[in-house]
């Protein structure tokens, strides 16, 4: 038996079908299974990790929302507890005035170690007029560098952006400080108003997943299937067949950031 997992946007919807048993369980006849190593558990949970978080973000953000990059001003250097103070004073502030238009504030940061050693942030923000000028007067830290999230893909760059293991730098102690969410990842901070999507999960039996790798899928009604997101094949760690796509609303557009665009600024 597998799992099929349905994840449903505004204009996309998310397959994933996998084997649903335990190892050893009755099914198909399965291909030669292997013991993963550290480096390949730590690749798994980081494309877990992404995938999390760009459905996150595809469920809470559009184009035209911004992707900011909060720096201080050249040769500050402050510690996590003091950069983690300003960060809560100026989304206290945001927020504020979010709600002087009746607007709730959105937004996912997270505090990173730059390749000079010094701390700043990246906050992804949903955007309400003026958000630009609001941003620059409540941080006077530094000089915010804004980019708007625009359509193209499906957020992947910033949902492996947010999944990746920060840089390393010299200055040991701050890199100490940014706790992990595991031994892995590094945490970010979340509005609590998010949608968390979760799939509608359903049974796929043995016999309906050879019919669908044999014939491929096929798109829902007034959806095309987004062919670079298909992917059919083995899992190399249990020897089951799996499979996973993306279709799109036709007319729908989708939307994503750029990884050109995701490099912060030397500090």
């Amino acid at each position: 038996m597998y799992w099929k997992d349905v994840w449903r946007f505004k204009t996309s919807i998310e397959y994933e079908f996998k084997y649903a048993g335990r190892y050893g369980a009755k099914g198909e006849k399965r291909q030669k299974k292997k013991k993963p190593t550290p480096e390949e558990m730590e690749l798994q949970n980081r494309t877990n990790k992404s995938n999390r978080t760009r459905r996150l973000i595809k469920a809470n953000f559009s184009p035209g929302d911004y992707w900011i990059t909060l720096t201080y001003r050249s040769g500050t250097r402050k510690d996590i507890t003091e950069v983690k103070a300003d960060m809560r004073l100026f989304v206290k502030q945001m927020r504020k005035e979010y709600q002087k238009q009746d607007v709730p504030l959105k937004f996912i940061y997270m505090i990173e170690i730059g390749t000079l050693g010094g701390l700043h942030a990246h906050i992804l923000l949903n955007r309400i007029p003026d958000t630009d000028k609001l941003v620059t007067a409540y941080w006077p830290h530094g000089h915010p560098h804004f980019v708007p999230v625009y359509e193209e893909g499906e957020y992947k760059a910033l949902g492996d952006y947010f999944a990746k293991v920060p840089q390393e730098s010299e200055d040991k102690p701050k890199k100490e400080q940014l706790k992990p969410i595991d031994k892995d990842h590094y945490a970010y901070s979340s509005s609590r108003n998010l949608i968390r999507p979760e799939p509608e999960r359903k049974k796929y039996y043995r016999r309906n997943m050879r019919k669908l790798l044999a014939d491929g899928p096929k798109p829902t009604p007034g959806y095309y299937i987004v062919p670079e997101s298909i992917w059919i094949g083995t899992n190399r760690f249990t020897g089951y067949s799996s499979m996973r796509y993306i279709e799109n609303l036709i007319g729908g557009g989708n939307s994503e950031t750029s990884g050109k665009y995701l490099r912060p600024p030397d500090d």
